[in-house]
Order: structure tokens, then C-alpha cells, then sequence
């Protein structure tokens, strides 16, 4: 039997319906890496590997033209975002999400016939497992398949968006700094124009995550952003531009 909590985002915008003790679980990681999509017009974004749909989620309540298609191979959390938009408190945006139950790794006419057509979305987002194989392992097998990095995660998951984005659509995503080396090759040139953000727990500690956009067939340069630092000093107080963020009353537009 799965035990499940319902967790509030946005300052109770939103609710999400999430296992208890196996699987993963969204918090902080999925609300950045919704502030990443910015839009002004009705746009189509695809959430890869969405789990219970946190980050999609986000994205619907803070955007009134936001169509969200919540792309999860696990059934059990595919069933935890089908549950969560059944929700009441979710009704007011629960109409334009969906949930496809397909692999992120399908390819071709697999992928089309699953339902990810080719040049369909203008963003694509994605918080890909991102523990090393050499980190401790967890015995919950639906956990372990949700954090566990293997050697060509990102060209498999980087490749699947460059199929299914439109030319001049965004990819966005949230990692560990040690994989910047293998998302730029994944990106190749599929995507350019990337933007890294480094997100530092505190002024003068490492940085813990990386924030990344790119853009379908652009020919523009990297650029690393200035560091975003997530706590006051002293304190576990989020600075407020984080804060922000992680509650969705801002978007961190790309810088070009």
C-alpha cells in the first residue's frame, strides 16, 4: 500500500498528491525549473520524466496560456499526477494538462505513436535523475529509477526534446553542476545559445544546481548568468529573489 501526503506550491496556488516513502518527491528543484518557462502567448510545454507533475503544475497555474503535457513512464506516478489533477484545488488550470504515460528514451515512430510528435511544443522541460551510479544507492526501486544517472542520460533525454520542440522553442532544465560537461555536448547542435546559472546555498559556498535554457537551432553563444544564492547569511531564510521563484511570483527570463 502507497502512502501519499498532499503538498501545497505557490503559497497554496496549487496541490500535489505525492507518494510517501518511495518514489520521488518534488519540492524546490521542480518549482526553479518551472520559473525557467517564460511566455506571453498560449504556448504548449512538455514536462519530461514529470513524476507526479510538480513542475508542469507550476508552470499551468502561473501561465493562463500554458498547455502542459506531464510525460512520466512510471504508472504508479502517472497515476499520482492524474490524482493530483483531479484535485479541486487544481481545477482552475487542471483542464489544460494531460499526462502521457511514454519513455523519454523512445525514438522515431515509437515516440510519435506514444504521442510526442515531432516540432509540437515551444518549451520543453526537464529535471532528468541526476545521482551518479557511484552514490548510495536506495532500496526503493521506484526512488533508485528516479535519481539514477546513466552515462548517456542527457543525450537520450536532450535528444527526445530536440525532436519534439519547435525551431526556436526552449529547452530548460535543472541538474548538478558536474553534468555541465555533458549537457552542452548533448545540446551540440540541436541547441544554442545556452544560458547556465549556477545556485549557490550561500555567498562564498559552492554552487549545488544548475539552471540551463538553450533554443532550438540557435547559433548564439554560451553564457554563464550571474550565481543565484538561495539563503541569507547565517540563516535558512531564502533570499528573496529565490523566494520569488520558488513561489512563482517571478519568471527568470533569459538574458537574450
Amino acid at each position: 500500500m502507497t502512502t501519499e501526503t498532499i503538498d501545497s506550491f505557490h503559497r497554496g496556488q496549487f496541490h500535489v498528491i505525492q507518494p510517501l516513502g518511495q518514489g520521488h518527491r518534488s519540492g524546490m528543484d521542480a518549482m526553479l525549473l518551472a520559473s525557467l518557462v517564460a511566455a506571453d502567448r498560449p504556448c504548449r510545454i512538455a514536462d519530461l520524466g514529470a513524476g507526479a507533475g510538480a513542475a508542469g503544475m507550476a508552470v499551468a497555474s502561473r501561465l493562463e496560456g500554458a498547455e502542459v503535457v506531464l510525460v512520466e513512464r512510471s504508472p504508479l506516478m502517472a497515476e499520482f499526477a492524474r490524482q493530483s489533477l483531479a484535485l479541486t484545488q487544481n481545477e482552475r488550470f487542471a483542464a489544460r494538462l494531460s499526462v502521457l504515460e511514454a519513455d523519454v528514451a523512445l525514438t522515431g515512430a515509437q515516440r510519435r505513436a506514444a504521442g510526442l510528435a515531432d516540432d509540437h511544443f515551444d518549451h520543453v522541460i526537464m529535471n532528468p535523475p541526476f545521482n551518479d551510479a557511484s552514490d548510495r544507492t536506495t532500496p526503493d526501486a521506484l526512488k533508485a529509477e528516479a535519481h539514477a544517472m546513466t552515462e548517456d542520460l542527457f543525450e537520450v533525454w536532450i535528444r527526445t526534446a530536440g525532436a519534439i520542440v519547435k525551431p526556436g522553442g526552449q529547452l530548460s532544465l535543472i541538474a548538478r553542476p558536474e553534468s555541465i560537461a555533458r549537457i552542452v555536448g548533448a545540446c551540440g547542435r540541436r541547441f544554442g545559445g545556452i544560458e547556465i546559472t549556477s545556485l549557490h546555498p550561500r555567498a562564498g559556498e559552492n554552487a549545488v544546481r544548475i539552471l540551463v535554457t538553450a533554443i532550438k537551432q540557435s547559433r548564439a553563444r554560451l553564457a554563464f548568468r550571474a550565481p543565484l544564492i538561495m539563503h541569507r547569511d547565517g540563516t535558512h531564510k531564502f533570499t528573496d529573489s529565490v523566494d520569488d521563484l520558488n513561489n512563482g511570483r517571478t519568471t527568470y527570463r533569459r538574458c537574450r
